[in-house]
């Protein structure tokens, strides 16, 4: 009993993973030296750095229409030119961006509380609680976000509400398998198996052991959701199912583009490559975070 007891003490300290690699003195190193995630970080803090500027400042009102000056090619004036009501391509892609980072961080945090906290059930309790989360999840992916949202359009009405709703619901049981996964990794280990014959119920396992030591996997997996969340937005949009007039969206830019390709094709190149090199940044960045959190590699640099 008191080798168990002291297992149990050892392992209770072990850091997990994700916050041990954190931690290294030379996570940061190997991090300026990971070619993926300092392009991702870099192109995800755009992205942030963008939605927070407008804000405070933009070239021009968004909301402002100017007919006299429809249809402008990028200018000193307009840097990026005007689209058909005259409005500042700049301005509307400054104030764009905060449409995709308040559905990125809803849908994403919806999915991750609802989606982790179900894992974790299914991973602690097994038998008929694990599969019944398990084939909840199988249902709920066989509806897109896409569809989720007509199908909450056509009761609700169309809006941006309603695509968080949509997204968040489809980002559920994503997290709900991930977490279950990577969580029943964890209990087969000897220190979980130490922490139960010192007495330890399963929600305190849960907590101490078993959380922290997938936060890493999360943390990659949120980076991941969170480009999937912004395509998901913008192609909602594109529909007239997302964000609505008049608040300027990346999706409905490209919507309201698609008919001027011929007279000026930069209303489309535009928000398109704002979509794509916000999605590219968050998947650079997650893929750089899956290496440098893996503590197989931490431990061996």
């Amino acid at each position: 009993m008191s080798s168990v007891s002291s297992s149990s003490s050892s392992s209770s300290t072990l850091p997990a993973p994700g916050a041990a690699a954190l931690k290294v003195p030379g996570f940061w190193r190997r991090a300026s030296q990971h070619r993926s995630f300092v392009i991702g970080g870099v192109l995800a803090a755009l992205l942030l750095l963008a939605a927070l500027v407008s804000f405070v400042w933009t070239p021009w009102s968004p909301y402002a229409m100017d007919m006299a000056n429809k249809m402008q090619a990028p200018s000193a004036s307009h840097w990026l030119g005007t689209d058909a009501f005259g409005r500042d391509v700049a301005s509307l892609l400054l104030v764009g961006a905060r449409a995709s980072i308040l559905v990125g961080v809803i849908a994403v945090g919806i999915g991750l509380v609802v989606g982790t906290a179900l894992g974790l059930l299914a991973a602690a309790r097994r038998g008929w609680v694990e599969e019944a989360v398990m084939r909840l999840s199988d249902f709920t992916l066989a509806f897109p976000a896409i569809l989720s949202a007509i199908m909450m359009t056509a009761v609700f009405g169309a809006g941006i509400v309603n695509a968080i709703v949509a997204i968040g619901i489809y980002n559920i049981p994503t997290f709900a398998r991930i977490t279950r996964a990577s969580a029943n990794a964890i209990w087969s280990r000897e220190y979980v198996a130490a922490a139960r014959a010192c007495g330890k119920g399963p929600f305190a396992i849960t907590m101490q052991h078993v959380l922290p030591n997938i936060s890493a996997v999360l943390i990659v997996q949120i980076t991941i959701r969170f480009a999937i969340a912004i395509l998901a937005e913008a192609a909602l949009s594109y529909l007239g199912l997302g964000t609505q007039p008049p608040q300027p969206s990346w999706g409905r830019m490209l919507s309201e583009a698609q008919t001027l390709m011929f007279q000026q094709p930069l209303l489309a190149v535009f928000p398109g490559m704002a979509i794509a090199l916000a999605v590219l940044g968050l998947n650079l960045l997650g893929d750089g975070l899956r290496d440098l959190l893996d503590p197989r590699l931490a431990r061996a640099r």
